[in-house]
Order: structure tokens, then sequence, then C-alpha cells
């Protein structure tokens, strides 16, 4: 047993199990988090309609705790060892330290963005502090390192406490986070009401404002992709693959007593990635609402718009995806026709900023939820990160390499660039991460039944393990490649499902060739 409890190389025994409640917490804390207030205007940037919004969350959540039920928690409370452990015996010592060092760096660039998210709602409470702007690259002012080293240290310390630890940290600040979270939808939603003038008589009536003017199905702002239900249905189901198909969770859910506590996932789900992303989305479409076109967009679309808008109509009209891509386009042509610099362009696309987005609603408890809901984020990937590296030097505590782990998020998060480009990095290290899910579930349900051997590495005593090696890189590589002909039907929202059956496949048939008998499992 190691010396902190965390039984790293060990199976969880079952005096360490812990039960149901441990679990809700940690993940509507987990998922009721700062990064909701950028993931859910995303929805409003991409021009989604209402119903395919509800439509679509209700079922990709629903079919993100069915993964973690059906797919992670079973293998879980069976073989109740940690992912990068379990991976060892499959892989071999070699192949799994390239992958926990991958795995270990990308759940430190995470958790160095909810660092950055919490940071800049400092800024808000203390003008005096410079905070970063969008297009912000790297660490400018002393103030914003300060401010970021001081909440990395503490949010490094309770992740170096274990799991149990940050169980209740979570179970702690999550029933107030997602109050917070209630408020800035209900907010949203009054204000909303009184911008537009709208009566609510009915549930009708609420759905025709929703309808109309939240949630439009427009064309998206620049920069944004389109989308429709399969999009929605995609993004909430693989959000969070790296955790349920990519087996991150089964460090998490080894110390659970069954594996229906999988259900537990849904409190962050449904509190996190419904409720919050839709309270976030109001809030960012009542910022646009109450956006106007700036002097120089309206001179832009009355004098070259070629009569589209009309200087009266722009003086009082909500900004829009349309006026914003009409002023690009102009400013453009314009470029082109050696009327204007291209560095006197100005138009741009607006940007949800959590600090302000919380502060317009809440006020000082939106500002200190947003810190809290960074916090509760950065405080389990944090754990899962030391997990990851410590499974490559296991002599060292879990401990230190925690501590160690949650500088290296510390020092990330003071690189503003992390969290403005969170969304690519979401689906990126969810891509990579998912062949090594597959494996393990194909090696834990399958191999056996088809005649070959499970734990091969461990087994014939290998560093390497080619069939989970070639299975991993080349559905990578698949994956990427689909994504990179610029097909929609292999946008990077849908690679993922057929990828996990291509590592699934690869693995088993490398197997079936390259594996040599061994001796029987005592």
């Amino acid at each position: 047993m190691s010396a902190n409890g965390e039984f790293e190389r060990e199976p969880v025994p079952q005096s360490a199990l812990l039960g149901f409640k441990s679990f809700p917490g940690m993940y509507a804390g987990e998922h009721c988090a700062g990064t909701e207030l950028m993931l859910g205007p995303l929805f409003v940037a991409a021009g989604v309609s209402a119903r395919d919004l509800i439509v679509g969350l209700l079922l990709g959540n629903a079919l993100a705790v069915l993964s973690w039920m059906l797919l992670c928690a079973p293998i879980a409370v069976r073989a109740r060892l940690t992912l990068y452990y379990q991976l060892e015996k499959i892989c071999g010592r070699k192949l799994v330290t390239v992958y926990n060092i991958a795995n270990g760096v990308m759940f430190c660039f995470l958790a160095g963005s909810m660092i950055t998210v919490s940071a800049t709602a400092v800024g808000v409470m203390f003008p005096d502090i410079s905070m970063p702007t969008l297009e912000s690259v790297r660490p400018e002012t002393f103030g914003w390192v300060a401010v970021v080293l001081v909440l990395g240290v503490l949010i490094s310390v309770v992740a170096a406490y274990g799991y149990d630890a940050v169980s209740r940290f979570a179970n702690i600040a999550s029933p107030w986070m997602v109050l917070v979270f209630l408020a800035f939808g209900l907010i949203g939603l009054r204000q909303f009401l009184n911008e537009t003038g709208t009566e609510v008589h009915s549930a009708g009536d609420l759905w025709h404002m929703l309808s109309t003017e939240v949630w439009t199905g427009g064309e998206p702002l620049p920069g944004s992709t389109k989308f429709h239900l399969a999009h929605v249905i995609f993004f909430a189901w693989f959000c969070n693959m790296a955790m349920h198909i990519g087996m991150s969770d089964l460090s998490v859910f080894r110390f659970a007593k069954h594996s229906w506590y999988g259900v537990a996932t849904a409190s962050g789900m449904y509190v996190g990635h419904f409720m919050a992303w839709a309270a976030a989305a109001m809030l960012f479409a009542l910022q646009l609402h109450q956006t106007r076109a700036d002097e120089h967009l309206q001179q832009l679309l009355v004098e070259h718009g070629k009569g589209v808008y009309a200087a009266e109509d722009l003086a009082d009209a909500p900004l829009t995806a349309d006026m914003v891509r009409a002023g690009m386009e102009i400013e453009n042509r314009l470029v082109e026709q050696g009327v204007m610099k291209e560095a006197d362009k100005k138009v741009k696309a607006p940007t949800p900023l959590p600090g302000q987005l919380a502060f317009k609603a809440c006020g000082i408890a939106g500002l200190i939820c947003v810190i809290i809901a960074g916090w509760t984020t950065a405080n389990p990937t944090i754990y899962r990160a030391g997990l990851a590296f410590q499974a490559i030097v296991p002599r060292v505590s879990r401990y230190k390499v925690t501590i160690a782990t949650g500088l290296l998020a510390t020092v990330a998060g003071m690189f503003p660039a992390i969290a403005m480009q969170l969304l690519s990095f979401v689906a990126l290290y969810g891509l990579i991460l998912m062949p090594m899910g597959a494996v393990v579930f194909a090696d834990f349900w399958l191999l056996r039944k088809l005649g070959l051997s499970p734990y091969y590495a461990e087994r014939v005593r290998i560093s390497v393990n080619w069939p989970a090696g070639v299975a991993w890189v080349a559905t990578v590589a698949i994956c990427v490649g689909l994504v990179m002909t610029g097909n929609p039907l292999f946008q990077i929202y849908f690679v993922s499902l057929p990828g996990w059956f291509i590592a699934t496949a690869i693995y088993i048939g490398l197997s079936k060739v390259m594996q040599r008998p061994v001796a029987a499992a005592p």
C-alpha cells in the first residue's frame, strides 16, 4: 500500500471503498465550472436553434452518462486499478510512459486553463491588476503572474492530498456554485424579458422568446462552425470522452463500491453541461442583444453595404452575426483595393469573458463563483495528471508528484492563449486519449473470449506491446486525416465515434497476429 493510501500500483481494497455520496458532488463541481462560461456561449456563437440545443443536450449528456456507466465504471470496480497501472500491464512500461507523459501534459494544460479562468475573475475585483485580453498569448504583467501563482499553489495543495480531499472540497463548494449558475440563467432570462418587452403568459410565450432571441438558429458568428442537432449531441457526448470512453476515470471509479455509481456523473452532465451551459449561453446572448455596432462598423455598413443597412436602423439595432460578417467582408475588400491598411481593420466577433459575464449577472457573488468553479475543475484534473506522472516515477510519492504537477499547470495557466483556445484543445486531447480507452476495453472484455491473453505485456514481460501502440498512433492519424479532408461528415466532433471502433479492431487484429502463446493466468 502507498504511504498516502491512494493505491497507485495495487487494487483498492474493500476497506478503502467510498459510498455513492462521494461522487455526485465531485462531478457536479467539476462540470459546473468556469469553463461553462466559455463553452455555453459557443452554442449562441454557432447559431444553434433552441430545439436543437435542448434535444441535443438531453441526448448527448445521456450518452455520456451511459458511457461512464457501461464502459468505464464496470471495468473500474472489477480491476480497481488506476488507468495508468492498468495500461502498464497491457502496453508495457516504455509505451505507457509515452502515453502517461502525453496524458499528464494535456491534463496540466487543461488544469492551467481553469486556473486562467479563475484568475480573470480577479481582474474585475482588482482593476489595478492588468488582466490579459483574448488576443494575449504570454503573461504580460507581474500582477497577472502573482494572481495565477497564488491560485495555482492553493489548488495544487488540495489536489495533492488525494481523491478524498478533492471529493470533500467539491462537496462543500458545488451546491453553492450550482445555485449561482442557476441565478445566472434566471437573471439573464429576466433581463432578456425586460430588454425585449416580452410578456410570458404561457410556456409557449417563453419558448417563442428563446427561439427568436436567444438560440435563433441563424448564421454563426465569424470564426464559428454552424451547429445543428448532431453537433450538439456529439459535442455533449464527447466533450469528456477522455474520461469515459478514454477510461481516465478508471482512476476515480476504482474507489466505487458498485458500477452503477457511474450514474453520479449525471450530476455533472445535467447540472453543468445542461443547466450551466444554457445559463452561460443566456448571458452571452444578452450581451450580444445589448451590444450595438460601433461607429466604425456603422460607417462601413452604411457607406459600403450596398444599401442593405441604413444609419437610422443601425443606431438601436442589436449586433448580429450578419453585421459582423458584412463588416469583415467590407474591410477585406477595402484592403484588397488599397483603400484600407491591414493594420486598420477593427471589426471583430464578440467573445465572452467569464468574469465580465458573471459580474454583470450576479456581482461579486458571480466573480467568486467563477474563481471557485475554475478551482473545482482544476482540482481533479491535477489529481489525474499527478497519477499519470506518478506512474512514470512510482518510487516518488504521489503527494510530491502532484505538487510538481500543479506547479506545471500553474505555469501553463500564466499563458492565456491556452484558455482562449480551449474548445480546440478539449477536442484534441480527447481524440488523442480515446484510442487507449478502446484498448483497455478490448483487453479487459474481449481478448480472453477470443483466445488471446489480456495484460499481455505483463505476462511476457515486454516493455512495448506493439498492437496497443499501433492502435493508438494509427487511430489518431486516421481521425486527424479524416478531419483534414474538410468533409462536413468528418468534423472533429464526429470522428471519435468511428475512431473508437477502429482502435478496437486494430488492437484485436494485431494481437491475433502478434501474440505468442503464454501460460494461463493463475
